[in-house]
C-alpha cells in the first residue's frame, strides 16, 4: 500500500531492460506474497513502453507458495473472484501471506501483461533451490518458488525452450542458513533432498579450512 515503495520497486524493470540493452525478455517470473513486486514491475515496463523506450512488453508469471496461494486459486477461476486464505507455514516465509494488500493491482497487471500464476510445494521449492545452487547460485526459498514455477511452466509448454526468461530473486541465501543446512543434511521435514551436498564441519582455523577445501577439490 506504500506508493513510494512501489515507485522504487518499479525501477527493477528499468534496470533489467537496461542490462539487456533495452531488449525485453519474453517472460519475467516473480515470487508473489503481498504482490507489490508484480504491480510495480508491471508499472515500470508499461511506462517504458508508453515512452517508446522498449518495443514490447514481457509476459509476467507470478509464483506463489502452495501454502499461501490465494492469487493462484483466483487465477484458476479466471480472476472472477478472490478469497483470502489462511496462510500455512512455508519455507518461503516472506511470501507466507493469505490476504495480499496489492491483490487488485496485481490482478490488473497480470491481465494486462497476459500473465499466469503457478504455485510450488515445499518439496518443489527446496529442490529448485538446490538445483540452482549447483550452478553456483545461492538462492533463498522465495526465489526457489519462482524457479520451481518456471520449471513447471516449461514442462507444461507455457514457457517455450527458446523463450528468454528472467527470474526475479528477492533475497540472499545467506539469510537462510538453517534451510540450506537442513536440506543438505536430509533433515528438512517432508522435503526429499535429491541434490545433497553434505556440509563439512571444520574448526575456525585457517590451515584446517584450507586443507578441507583442497581435499574436497581433490575428491571432485
Amino acid at each position: 500500500m506504500n506508493s513510494l515503495r512501489v515507485e522504487g520497486q518499479k525501477t527493477v524493470s528499468m534496470e533489467l531492460a537496461q542490462q539487456f540493452d533495452w531488449q525485453v525478455p519474453d517472460w519475467v517470473v516473480i515470487p508473489g506474497g503481498n504482490l507489490g513486486n508484480v504491480s510495480a514491475l508491471g508499472k515500470g515496463f508499461k511506462l517504458m513502453h508508453d515512452l517508446g523506450m522498449i518495443s514490447k512488453l514481457p509476459r509476467i508469471a507470478c509464483a506463489q507458495a502452495e501454502r499461501a496461494n490465494p492469487l493462484y486459486l483466483s487465477y484458476l477461476k479466471g480472476f472472477d473472484e478472490f478469497e483470502p486464505v489462511q496462510a500455512q507455514p512455508t519455507l518461503a516465509s516472506a511470501i507466507q501471506i493469505g490476504n495480499p494488500v496489492s491483490i487488485e493491482k496485481a490482478i490488473r497487471t497480470l491481465q494486462y501483461f497476459g500473465g499466469v500464476v503457478e504455485q510450488a510445494s515445499e518439496d518443489e521449492l527446496a529442490d529448485a533451490v538446490a538445483r540452482a545452487d549447483r550452478t553456483g547460485l545461492f538462492n533463498c526459498p522465495h526465489t526457489g518458488v519462482a524457479l520451481a514455477a518456471l520449471f513447471k511452466l516449461v514442462d507444461q509448454g507455457v514457457i517455450k525452450a527458446h523463450d528468454h526468461v528472467v527470474v526475479i530473486s528477492t533475497a540472499n541465501g545467506l539469510k537462510f542458513p538453517e534451510f540450506k543446512i537442513k536440506y543438505h543434511e536430509g533433515n528438512l521435514g517432508e522435503v526429499a533432498s535429491r541434490h545433497p551436498n553434505t556440509p563439512i564441519d571444520v574448526p575456525a582455523d585457517y590451515d584446517k579450512v584450507r586443507d578441507a577445501v583442497f581435499r574436497a577439490i581433490e575428491e571432485c
